[in-house]
């Protein structure tokens, strides 16, 4: 899809900056153009990824509205594209840093937290996973993605609260590694990469194994438990009707 996902070469790196409508919301043709562009760019020469979004906002997650709109069908290709982009970030064969330029909520929370390293810029936005508030479960992979960054100390308090939070807070409860000014967002993610970078990419490649395998592990155990219930969950009736209440709280004219 064009205007969807644009790709900037600098050097041995690639900055994948993503341009879809307004607030890079996730629908299902976004989600399989990020997962075709992340696909080819693992197969290509370069050494490592900084992946941002635009103006003032990384991702607001999912597209609730055509969730609405497309109903259970739609749901039911959604998600599984939904997991594979997911899936194939965290699994991305090169290091991966997230410059998160401005709100990073939920799946777009997720997205950045699949990343090695995350920056994010000061005074830009808030940063969090308000998936119990809207009213849906997490994806199995999601729910792990989280549990690997934020840790003990934080997780339950993150996935129950549903709060999002200043770059500040994000830091201290991991969701971030580090916070700059905005105008140094893209320069310092972009040398973050170079270093990993230079890394050997063997050395890499089986620390970044070591570290994502016992997560892949758990999902594939719980994924026979949960991954239908989740399905059912999040196609059924009252969860639209959750999910189109949170929308008209959210989204209603001030």
């Amino acid at each position: 899809m064009r205007g969807v996902i644009k790709i900037e070469n600098r050097g041995d790196l690639a900055v994948f900056r993503m341009e879809h409508g307004k607030a890079n919301a996730f629908d299902l043709e976004f989600c399989e153009a990020i997962t075709r562009q992340l696909e080819e760019l693992g197969k290509s020469s370069l050494r490592a990824l900084v992946i941002t979004g635009q103006g003032s906002i990384f991702s607001a997650g999912v597209d609730l509205p055509r969730v609405l709109e497309g109903g259970l069908a739609y749901l039911r290709s959604f998600l599984p594209a939904l997991k594979k982009a997911f899936e194939t970030l965290f699994w991305f064969p090169k290091p991966v840093v997230a410059a998160i330029n401005g709100h990073a909520i939920a799946g777009g929370c997720v997205l950045a937290c699949a990343a090695d390293r995350r920056i994010m810029a000061l005074q830009s936005g808030r940063i969090g996973v308000p998936e119990l508030v809207v009213g849906v479960p997490f994806p199995t992979l999601a729910l792990e993605i989280m549990r690997l960054v934020a840790g003990p100390a934080h997780f339950r308090e993150l996935v129950y609260r549903g709060a999002t939070f200043s770059p500040e807070e994000a830091k201290e409860k991991g969701l971030v590694d580090a916070t700059v000014e905005p105008e140094r967002l893209l320069e310092e993610a972009v040398a973050v990469g170079e270093a990993l970078a230079a890394v050997p990419p063997e050395v890499f490649a089986i620390t970044k194994h070591q570290i994502c395998d016992p997560v892949m592990k758990r999902i594939r155990e719980d994924a026979s438990r949960f991954d239908s219930a989740i399905e059912q969950i999040w196609t059924a009736p009252a969860t639209l009707a959750a999910i189109r209440n949170y929308v008209s709280r959210t989204f209603k004219k001030s």
